[in-house]
């Protein structure tokens, strides 16, 4: 009798049925399973990409693929014991593995989180402040914020290991919403509210001064047309005046920090290598502190438009290779904001558990897909991903059509 009591008391404690999930559950399925494959494949491809690849392998790519074996260790380990509870409605594995699934559930979202934050710092710097990138994040730079993402976030999450438990409204486990306060407020607000505040204003840093430094190149521009021009006599009136000297210095300081940015994208991934970019910009600085003769004194029988399309093209590339990439990581920031600004409101809304059980789970499946969406954006937004997913895929369907074909 006491037994049949404690079994019942267990099945209690790890059981999530309800009749309104009854049906849902068959969707959250569907859903774990497609974010399983797709997780595990597109994770896995971006890892064996960046080691296959030599483009690939740059310092900023070493944060990409920390941020694809958070998400790996979601989708191949955790998300199909998520699958199994909503199937069975019901957590199977008992209390220690429940506590395991919980520690490392919140390990790979704080990774996650710290990525993101190192991602946009590294963005800023790049482009802002190149020397100060070179330092913090060199080789044996990588190496330490790397390890230590993994250690900050275990040691945030370890002493939360009594308090994980099998939470019914989600169908997982995950600390409790009492027992853990006030370290778990203390904790979300860091993370979720401190930190995504972070990587939201590095972002608006990289678009305020992507966005000047645009405007200094247009400035450029119209003053070459308009230094061009000018007849030869008036350009030699300059001389006395000392205005011509002033133009060289104008554009010799708007351009350094095109200069800058041309510079920065060796670091981009790209499908473009970073040599044509250093080319423009060491281009740009020779015309900007060696005048070509359209800005001087240039006879009349010389023809500008040769000179003008060297400069402008590569830089405008270089330009553009910057906002494409720094779109690229903006967009997988508000991909993970979308996947759980919702989840945490109705947490924070719902202290009392009245919202519908439906609700509940509905939003907690949406954070799924923060773990497989990821490498989809890189494949849609970065050509040079695109292209070595695409060896990648053509090699391992090889066997396949050799089979076909004989």
């Amino acid at each position: 009798m006491l037994m049949n009591h404690t079994n019942h008391t267990e099945d209690d404690l790890f059981s999530c049925y309800s009749p309104s999930v009854v049906g849902y559950r068959y969707f959250a399925v569907l859903w774990g399973c497609a974010v399983t494959i797709t997780g595990t494949a597109g994770n896995l491809m971006t890892i064996l990409a960046f080691a296959l690849d030599s483009r690939l392998k740059t310092r900023f790519n070493v944060l990409i693929v920390n941020l694809a074996v958070a998400d790996l260790l979601y989708c191949t380990i955790l998300q199909p014991i998520s699958v199994d509870s909503y199937l069975h409605l019901r957590w199977r594995a008992g209390q220690l593995w429940c506590r395991i699934f919980g520690l490392l559930l919140f390990l790979s979202n704080s990774v996650s989180i710290i990525t993101l934050c190192l991602i946009a710092v590294s963005r800023y710097l790049l482009v802002a402040k190149r020397a100060v990138f070179d330092r913090v994040f060199s080789n044996h730079g990588l190496v330490l914020l790397i390890i230590s993402s993994w250690a900050f976030g275990l040691a945030s999450f370890g002493p939360l290991w009594q308090v994980y438990v099998f939470v019914p409204q989600v169908c997982t486990c995950s600390f409790h919403r009492t027992r853990g306060r006030p370290y778990t407020t203390i904790l979300l607000f860091l993370y979720f509210f401190a930190g995504l505040g972070c990587v939201g204003a590095f972002y608006l840093l990289i678009y305020r001064h992507v966005l000047v430094a645009s405007q200094a190149l247009l400035r450029y521009r119209i003053s070459r047309r308009s230094s061009r021009r000018k007849p030869a006599s008036s350009a030699q009136r300059t001389d006395d005046s000392g205005v011509e000297s002033g133009v060289v210095k104008t554009c010799t300081s708007e351009m350094s920090s095109q200069a800058d940015l041309a510079q920065s994208t060796d670091e981009i991934p790209s499908e473009k290598s970073s040599k044509p970019i250093h080319s423009a910009a060491a281009l740009m600085s020779s015309t900007a502190n060696h005048p070509t003769p359209d800005i001087i004194s240039s006879p009349p029988s010389i023809k500008p438009a040769p000179i003008t399309a060297a400069p402008s093209s590569p830089s405008s590339s270089g330009d553009d290779e910057i906002k494409r990439v720094t779109r690229m990581c903006f967009t997988i920031f508000m991909c993970f904001v979308f996947c759980f600004v919702p989840f945490i409101l109705l947490n924070i809304a719902d202290k009392h558990n009245r919202a519908p059980h439906v609700l509940h789970m509905f939003c907690a499946n949406l954070t799924w897909l923060n773990s497989c969406i990821n490498p989809v954006l890189y494949a849609v937004m970065n050509p040079q991903f695109r292209q070595a997913y695409h060896v990648l895929l053509t090699r391992a369907a090889a066997p396949f059509t050799c089979f076909w074909t004989s």
